[in-house]
């Protein structure tokens, strides 16, 4: 069992250094058709089309995801515990694990402790090829810990304490204690024009795209992809 989950977690890293590749037009049409050929299973996934028509993905492309997903694991979900082994491997000076829970989370959709296909081409259509919008949409649903549609600030301070933790002391050598509380009390200032204490959907876009800063600091996972 232990051999399994390590072969799927290698192979997904693997998997997902194509698909940068792939996202960012690095793989020629004769190297596309030899992922295909490479990556070729029995499977098919159950509405393709459909897929095609939810997200920014061509056919061809999701063929080639799907094809490399269900090769390189084979039960065709990640789980958690494999998530966050993959997502160690880009932070190796930090402690990328509770970033990688809440990233988890904000992908399984359906709450179940494990990723899907679908879920995962849903929330890589959204972060690499949608609208800012729909980016920012991605991102609130992420730092909305509870889901109950607002952002409060232990929810802003879980993020972006994580993110520090995460980024390690490579990044932030002269890292203080109380330094993720002053950006979210920052942010807050930002965001929450009526001071009700929590940040809505609205504010928190309106916020972003007034703000070229708050822009960039909510967008690290594209980084990695």
């Amino acid at each position: 069992m232990a051999g399994c989950t390590c072969r799927c977690r290698q192979g997904v890293l693997k998997f997902i250094q194509s698909l940068r590749r792939l996202v960012f037009g690095t793989l020629t049409k004769d190297k596309i058709d030899d992922e295909l050929e490479m990556t070729m299973v029995c499977h098919r996934p159950e509405g393709l089309e459909q897929l095609e028509a939810q997200t920014n993905f061509t056919k061809r492309e999701l063929q080639i995801l799907y094809r490399g997903f269900k090769n390189e694991c084979p039960s065709g979900v990640v789980n958690e515990e494999t998530f966050k082994h993959i997502y160690a491997q880009f932070f190796p000076h930090g402690d990328a694990s509770t970033y990688a829970h809440y990233l988890f989370n904000a992908f399984d959709t359906t709450n179940n402790g494990s990723i899907k296909f679908e879920e995962f081409v849903m929330g890589l259509s959204t972060l690499l090829r949608g609208t800012m919008r729909e980016k920012l949409e991605w991102t609130f649903h992420l730092y909305d810990i509870n889901n109950d549609g607002y952002i409060n600030r232990e929810e802003m301070t879980e993020i972006v304490r994580a993110i520090y933790d995460m980024m390690g002391k490579y990044t932030y050598p002269a890292l203080k204690g109380d330094v993720p509380k002053q950006h979210v009390d920052a942010f807050f200032q930002k965001m929450d024009k009526n001071k009700a204490g929590v940040v809505t959907l609205e504010e928190f876009i309106v916020a972003c795209q007034e703000d070229e800063m708050m822009m960039r600091s909510m967008q690290l996972f594209e980084n990695v992809m």
